[in-house]
């Protein structure tokens, strides 16, 4: 008898997934075409995040750009969650997690956040399916310890450091979710809701007396790149964790 999807998905998690591994196609297409793998799903589906949105990726619009039937992709996942896991656990592992250096903790923990960030802006959206998920999956685990690994060789205490995971982890994918959002509106025909640093400007000169900070410091409200206040409020998180000290 075949696994279940919830043995194939208890299987990944122990000893990784094997993509080669394979479902028969269904239906008068069946035996025709390539079979259905987990690598085949997984490629699928970023390249509909890739061009359409996050917000595009269900699992009949999948099993359609894979010219079958959502039931022969069950086989392989169990539901939309499943799948997202495996494309969260996917970029995860594109993380590269440096040898724990006590000298150099601050800046080891901020490029893998900054890795983290730039794997989800590559799909846009896709930062959405790393919410209000528990961690499970190899690859994502895998990050998270070398978090951990890089946060208590800095000297945090575990339990700040636990929770300082959960903190920036949480922070990097609202971010890449807002800039996504952003980024969609800039594409749109319609970008009268796209308002320019000059416009901003403008606005917050006009303002009554009664926002004086507002228009007085206009400047500083608006200065800066998106990056530039991801990199801030990353230092802000990390720089108040206890016993936390700069770079060496």
């Amino acid at each position: 008898m075949s696994p279940t999807p919830q043995q194939r998905r208890a299987a990944r998690h122990q000893l990784g997934a094997d993509p080669s591994a394979s479902a028969t196609r269904r239906g008068p297409s069946g035996g025709r075409k390539k079979p259905i793998t987990v690598e085949a799903i997984i490629s699928t589906a970023f390249g509909i995040v890739e061009s359409e949105g996050y917000e595009a990726l269900t699992m009949r619009r999948l099993a359609t750009a894979l010219e079958t039937g959502p039931s022969s992709l069950y086989a392989h996942v169990v539901n939309k969650e499943d799948l997202d896991e495996l494309l969260i656990g996917r970029l995860c592992a594109g993380i590269d997690l440096p040898e724990p250096d006590p000298a150099h903790w601050r800046q080891q923990i901020i490029s893998v956040c900054t890795q983290l960030r730039d794997q989800y802006l590559r799909y846009p959206g896709i930062s959405r399916a790393a919410f209000a998920a528990a961690p499970s999956n190899l690859d994502t685990l895998r990050v998270g310890e070398g978090m951990l690994a890089i946060l208590l060789a800095g000297g945090i205490d575990p339990q700040a450091a636990a929770w300082a995971i959960d903190s920036l982890t949480l922070y990097v994918n609202a971010y890449s979710l807002e800039v996504s959002l952003a980024d969609r509106r800039l594409g749109r025909s319609d970008d009268d809701w796209v308002v320019s640093r000059d416009e901003l400007l403008r606005r917050f000169a006009a303002l009554p007396g009664t926002f004086p900070r507002t228009k007085r410091y206009a400047a500083e409200l608006t200065a800066g790149t998106v990056h530039d206040r991801f990199d801030f409020t990353l230092g802000l998180m990390i720089d108040g964790l206890p016993g936390s000290r700069r770079d060496l």
